[in-house]
């Protein structure tokens, strides 16, 4: 059984050599993105989120939905484990597939095979796991000789391909984070990646996804979360 669990989460981002009492930041406090605030240490710091709790569990699939500055990406890297709370708690079970980054670790150096290694590490794979995803993986990107070439000498599409095909490797992922529907390449490679993004989903037993689009939402999602400022303003089931 899969889960997540925010209670009362909130996160500071501190702005260091800022002043609470500047116009500039007054001027701030109106604008899109996260509450500014004091800590106890009186810094400035942006809210990012603002006491958010939230309990997902095995069916979910879940849209956030705000505008920019909401809080939608800070609460799935949050989820993923790449912030912690400044305040609250977060409890994850369940393997953990984030495609918030795709490129997240990938070096334009190293030849697209050694990637395969380098962005699996990342991903959270162990060593010993990555070979046995290489030939499938190559396969799926259809990158040819190019596999044993530095990413450097990638078009942005090859670059893409390669990347999208790693991250989709994981089996048996158990929650999937997104930051917007993926996308990828020409007609042909996109109509082959949106199957197999749909089958990647359609294992998981959560799903996450933050877009600006309330038609993908309603269309992937069974559940809406609605955010401003940082904080959740409102909850739809469909």
């Amino acid at each position: 059984m899969a889960s997540i669990t925010l209670c009362n989460v909130s996160i500071d981002f501190p702005i260091y050599g800022g002043t609470s009492r500047s116009l500039k930041n007054t001027v701030m406090r109106a604008a899109t993105g996260g509450t500014l605030a004091q800590d106890a240490s009186h810094r400035v710091v942006v809210r990012a989120l603002d006491g958010v709790s939230l309990e997902l569990c095995d069916g979910d699939r879940v849209g956030l939905l705000g505008h920019n500055g909401s809080g939608k990406s800070t609460m799935l890297r949050v989820m993923a484990g790449a912030y912690e709370p400044t305040v609250g708690s977060v409890t994850v079970c369940g393997r953990v597939a984030s495609m918030l980054s795709i490129w997240l670790g990938m070096d334009t150096e190293a030849t697209g095979y050694e990637n395969i290694f380098i962005r699996g590490v990342v991903m959270g794979l162990k060593p010993v796991e990555i070979p046995f995803l290489i030939d499938q993986i190559c396969e799926f990107a259809d990158l040819g000789d190019y596999i044993h070439m530095p990413l450097r000498t990638y078009s942005s599409g090859m670059a893409m391909r390669l990347a999208f095909a790693i991250s989709t490797s994981i089996k048996a992922a158990d929650i999937i984070l997104l930051d917007e529907w993926l996308s990828v390449g020409d007609a042909n490679f996109a109509e082959k990646s949106r199957e197999r993004l749909e089958k990647f989903i359609g294992e998981a037993k959560i799903m996450v996804l933050a877009s600006h689009s309330h038609e993908l939402i309603r269309e992937r999602c069974n559940k809406i979360v609605h955010l401003e400022h940082g904080r959740i303003v409102a909850f739809e089931e469909l």
